[in-house]
């Protein structure tokens, strides 16, 4: 498919039926963080074929990443975003726009977050500094995975019940590390499974919100949790 510019892009017939870019427009999305859910979430938001595409995160590629995260041997060593950023244009022909940093203060994210980080204390402060009761964003969607368990959230950052059930999941990081969604050990199976998950949300949130299917009446469930071993999934 040959853009306005005269560059080859991706072509998304297949899948015009649930996600149409142009009805989506140059809405902004944001992924903030991109490692092993992250940076597939990513991958997958532009192959959908959004043009407005912002990825965060301020850590490097290491060996111990390409286990479990969308990044290659070749990688090692650069930057998540710049890395990302290039496997992205290879494979749709845009390229998004990155920031090499952690977010740490209020700045504008988009129309759709993405929050993908890995301490709760990093949720907890990007909400209050970028998300809550933010006009410019209309979904959130936050990960959390384990080994063998994993949780995709989803609500609007102002509404308020949603938001005070979602802060009362947030734990203590040094409680955290010992649980199942705490734990540093990631298969890059169910990072892909996770950021499946995340995506089908933002999906279900555009046939509800923006294209008004009346199949998409029923609200997102805030919480879905997902345990493999054995499989269990649960929404609430």
């Amino acid at each position: 498919m040959i853009g306005e510019e005269g560059k080859v892009h991706l072509n998304p017939i297949r899948h015009l039926t649930l996600f149409d870019p142009q009805v989506f427009d140059k809405n902004r999305v944001d992924v903030v963080g991109c490692g092993a859910v992250g940076s597939r979430i990513a991958m997958e938001v532009a192959k959908l074929g959004i043009k407005n595409l912002h990825l965060w995160d301020d850590d490097v590629v290491a060996f111990h990443n390409i286990a479990n995260q969308l990044y290659t041997l070749s990688d090692i060593g650069k930057l998540k975003v710049e890395a990302l950023a290039e496997h992205i244009l290879a494979a749709t022909g845009r390229k998004p726009t990155i920031h090499a940093e952690r977010i740490a203060k209020s700045v504008g994210l988009g129309k759709v977050v993405f929050l993908a980080v890995d301490t709760m204390a990093s949720r907890k402060e990007i909400f209050e500094n970028c998300l809550h009761l933010k006009f410019t964003t209309d979904l959130v969607v936050e990960t959390r995975m384990g080994a063998e368990e994993l949780r995709v959230y989803a609500f609007n950052p102002r509404d308020r019940s949603k938001v005070e059930a979602w802060k009362a999941t947030l734990s203590d990081d040094d409680k955290t590390v010992e649980s199942v969604c705490g734990t540093r050990i990631t298969v890059g199976a169910t990072a892909a499974i996770n950021a499946g998950l995340a995506v089908t949300s933002f999906l279900q949130w555009y046939r509800r919100e923006l294209v008004r299917d009346p199949a998409f009446k029923a609200e997102l469930p805030l919480e879905q949790v997902m345990m493999l071993r054995p499989l269990i999934t649960m929404t609430n």
